[in-house]
């Protein structure tokens, strides 16, 4: 699949009524959550250097044009020490606090922010921080999405069909139970009311056509307040 012209009809005609285009999506969540992977997926080609080690690679905010409709921005994941979460932070921060003038009114440049959960660790202690301290005092609520990528490692590896590239029933019920679960975790650290977060696996190019329906069917009807 051509993700580059994926639904693009319905893309053209929901940004003609927001009245921007590009689409503007910042990528973002803790270190080793796939981020990279994902946007090498979704471009189907290597656009930024994927990390397999501790790591982190991604350091800056670099964007990406998927078409001329869409553009995603890459920033550094965070839990990779304090000094450096404080510095990626501020990255963030200020790429949110981006804005341009039009008709003498000013908007927010990043028009939805998207944070990639990694499904193979319980511990979401780093995601909640970013939440909380990073993300909900920089752009409004209901311009956050969630996903939950490795699906495949969910369960520790098992019940993935490794043929097919994509889970067993077993597998596939975790996965429900598990966005069912943070999405009512996150509830209850934040205050953050999420759309049920979609799970997919990067890597292994399982379920990519609902991350990007995430980002569609979630495309503002209007200009970000700022």
């Amino acid at each position: 699949m051509n993700y580059s012209k994926y639904r693009e009809v319905t893309i053209a005609s929901k940004l003609k009524r927001l009245g921007v285009r590009p689409l503007d999506i910042m990528i973002t969540g803790v270190t080793g959550a796939g981020k990279s992977t994902t946007l090498n997926t979704v471009f189907q080609k290597d656009v930024t250097t994927v990390g397999d080690g501790v790591d982190p690679e991604t350091m800056s905010i670099d964007s990406y044009s998927l078409n001329k409709d869409v553009r995603l921005w890459d920033t550094p994941g965070l839990g990779d020490g304090t000094y450096n979460d404080m510095v990626h932070s501020k990255g963030i921060i200020d790429l949110l606090n981006e804005t341009y003038t039009y008709h003498g009114v000013k908007y927010g440049f990043i028009d939805l922010a998207l944070i990639i959960i990694d499904g193979s660790n319980r511990d979401m202690g780093t995601t909640y921080k970013l939440i909380n301290d990073v993300i909900l005092n920089n752009i409004q609520s209901d311009r956050i999405l969630v996903a939950i990528n490795q699906a495949d490692f969910a369960m520790k590896g098992r019940h993935w069909n490794g043929t097919n590239k994509s889970p067993e029933p077993e597998l596939r019920q975790f996965l429900i139970e598990k966005s069912k679960s943070v999405q009512n975790r996150v509830k209850l650290s934040t205050g953050l009311t999420i759309k049920r977060p979609i799970f997919y696996s990067a890597l292994h190019g399982y379920n990519i056509h609902r991350f990007l329906d995430l980002i569609i069917d979630n495309i503002p009807t209007v200009r970000r307040p700022i």
